[in-house]
């Protein structure tokens, strides 16, 4: 599996990113496993899993911290992501903390900044902090997490926010319900989509309907469950802390899944039937 096999998602500049990366929600939270989760990171983006998404809240700068030392000498090969947490997100607050998130990261600039969900300040608020912190040259992109249909296009209505990246939701073979209407949306839009717990924190990966399925290709149900987030059109950033579980997940770059196998999803996992409300974790 070589790095130049990986698929790529396109961002509305037309950059293209692999739709395989790292996320870091709980890493660099536990002394003891520090190095190992630091090597999984590494090991990580040598397998071509090269967008790396982390975010303020986690750990209180903690994961961040991880990833600043884990990716020290080799920023320019990653795509790297954080984001600013609601209470921060008025236009001075989103500038303060994305500059507290660069120092934690050793780094001068982020690739993408997003608004990790919507709180008490106005999307106008956050929008300026984007704008102030892009004219600065501190993040290339920005985008948002956890926002529904709706708030796209209130956001996309206001001057300067038909310039989002992306929209981070969850989104896993259990929780489909932004294929209604999000999805089609984010497609006819250009917004690209990132999937964080694509297997439900590993929950997912109990389910028989799944097992089932990976047997019959040969493969693991964590590689079936991304490789389906992946033929989703969307890209993946699971979490991992060990080497070996790194090794597994980027074979799902590689899995295809036939339509034998997407129907059998399909059955024990069925597709939302009707509009459904945007689900967190």
């Amino acid at each position: 599996m070589s790095a130049e096999s990986a698929r790529t998602l396109a961002l509305p500049s037309g950059e293209e990113i692999p739709t395989l990366g790292q996320g870091t929600w709980y890493l660099g939270e536990e002394p003891a496993r520090r190095q190992q989760e630091i090597a999984a990171l590494r090991l990580g983006v040598d397998l071509g899993m090269t967008v790396v998404d982390t975010a303020e809240m986690y750990g209180d700068g903690a994961a961040e911290e991880l990833v600043g030392e884990a990716l020290w000498g080799r920023r320019e090969e990653v795509f790297l992501v954080s984001k600013v947490l609601p209470g921060h997100a008025d236009r001075r607050g989103t500038v303060a903390a994305c500059e507290d998130s660069l120092r934690r990261l050793q780094t001068q600039q982020l690739d993408l900044y997003l608004l990790h969900w919507r709180g008490r300040w106005p999307l106008e608020e956050t929008l300026a902090g984007f704008t102030d912190l892009m004219e600065a040259g501190k993040i290339r992109y920005w985008g948002v997490s956890n926002l529904d249909a709706a708030d796209m296009v209130e956001l996309t209505a206001l001057p300067g926010g038909d310039a989002v990246a992306a929209d981070q939701v969850l989104y896993n073979l259990s929780r489909r319900g932004v294929e209604w209407d999000l999805l089609p949306w984010c497609r006819e839009a250009g917004v690209a989509v990132m999937a964080y717990s694509p297997i439900e924190q590993g929950r997912l990966l109990k389910a028989e309907g799944l097992g089932a399925v990976a047997r019959s290709l040969g493969a693991t149900p964590a590689q079936v469950a991304l490789a389906w987030v992946l033929a989703r059109g969307a890209a993946a950033i699971p979490r991992s802390g060990s080497p070996d579980h790194i090794r597994e997940i980027r074979g799902a770059v590689d899995l295809h899944l036939p339509p034998e196998a997407l129907d059998a999803l399909d059955r024990a996992f069925p597709p939302p039937n009707g509009p459904t409300s945007l689900e967190m974790l």
